[in-house]
């Protein structure tokens, strides 16, 4: 996948999530306690998309997603959706600064494979059918790196004689089922992952002690393999980036942490693009994007300098001057602006406005247009 033959990611762009409308909010309230059927709920929801596209559209986007109306979690709902993996209650909430999430999980629960009947494929079907002809409808999904983190697959032996025969499976699921938004029309897909930036942590905190630094190191590893195994044999006009985030619910973060820890292994990535937060003083500075350039001459790297967790708008001559300050380690060209990560990762969403959320993506159009033309 060279840089001729894509047009996403977008000088301005999205990461994918949008704040629920409170209507939405109570049809899905009623669905859980049984007074809304499957199809009544899908179809409220139809109706919210619907709204959603029209007004992505009108803010001047030209890729546009769903918002994950028909989702809870960004991550948990799509891994339900394979084979081989369960839904649970993990009794612990995730351990995000200053608040705390419900306690579902997923679970390993057989070999793994790709879902041909995922929800997920019909729910693609309609936002492209209501995107048209004017914009195109990126897919988003949570990278299979999820899958092999917070204990959800520590279980393995159980199903595998060797780690690698459930990498290497995970890897296929993956492929076939990103292969299958293809066949449906999907041209711009994004992997959301977390493992990055849980990596930067882990990696930091273990530099003294050899043993466990290594066990970091070899996950790390295995999120290259894996990913990349996804990846390998994709057609040339699919663009597939991914969005290193550091955890967002209720406008909290999980991670902290400059990239250079990890910058070496998103160079081996076979992206296209990479969305990387740089909101706050937490994402370090912009030294460890030199080495993704350096590897992968052909990627755009799109900077989430807008942040999703505030309402508050940024000051537009500091981010014009942030964008020129990358730029001094990756050409202007090849860099692209977006907010620094959803508005709602999960259903119950940042605390920031409606209205707040439509400005901070005016702004980035605005400063984009300026800084791109």
């Amino acid at each position: 996948m060279t840089q001729s033959t894509f047009k996403a990611p977008f000088r301005y762009d999205i990461v994918g999530s949008f704040l629920r409308p409170q209507g939405l909010k109570e049809a899905r309230a009623k669905f859980a306690k049984g007074d809304l059927s499957r199809e009544e709920l899908t179809e409220v929801e139809d109706q919210f998309i619907t709204d959603l596209i029209q007004k992505e559209k009108a803010v001047g986007l030209h890729a546009v997603t769903d918002g994950e109306f028909r989702r809870s979690w960004w991550h948990l709902d799509f891994l339900w959706g394979l084979k081989g993996v369960a839904k649970y209650d993990y009794k612990e909430s995730y351990k995000f600064h200053g608040a705390k999430t419900r306690t579902d999980n997923a679970e390993l629960a057989g070999k793994v494979a790709y879902n041909p009947e995922h929800p997920f494929f019909a729910a693609f079907k309609f936002t492209q059918q209501v995107a048209g002809d004017d914009a195109i409808a990126k897919q988003t999904i949570p990278s299979p790196t999820m899958l092999f983190r917070d204990n959800r697959s520590d279980n393995w032996p159980e199903f595998y004689d060797q780690r690698a025969d459930y990498l290497a499976d995970l890897s296929t699921a993956y492929h076939k089922t990103i292969q299958h938004f293809y066949d449906l029309g999907c041209r711009y897909l994004q992997i959301d992952d977390t493992t990055w930036a849980f990596l930067i942590s882990k990696l930091n905190e273990t530099k003294g002690q050899p043993e466990e630094h290594a066990k970091y190191v070899g996950l790390a590893e295995d999120a290259v393999t894996v990913i990349n195994g996804a990846l390998d044999g994709l057609p040339d006009d699919l663009t597939v980036t991914t969005h290193i985030c550091r955890g967002n619910f209720k406008s909290t973060f999980l991670f902290s942490g400059g990239y250079t820890p990890v910058a070496k292994y998103l160079a081996q990535l076979n992206y296209d693009g990479f969305f990387l937060e740089y909101d706050s003083d937490r994402a370090g500075d912009f030294s460890p994007l030199a080495t993704i350039w350096n590897n992968r001459q052909d990627v755009r790297i799109v900077l989430g300098l807008i942040t999703s967790k505030s309402g508050k708008l940024e000051d537009r001559q500091k981010v014009i001057a942030r964008i020129h300050e990358a730029a001094e380690h990756v050409p202007l060209a090849n860099l692209c602006l977006s907010p620094q990560c959803g508005f709602a990762s999960t259903e119950e969403g940042n605390i920031l406005t409606e209205e707040q959320q439509w400005n901070k993506l005016k702004l980035i159009k605005s400063i984009a247009d300026e800084v791109w033309g």
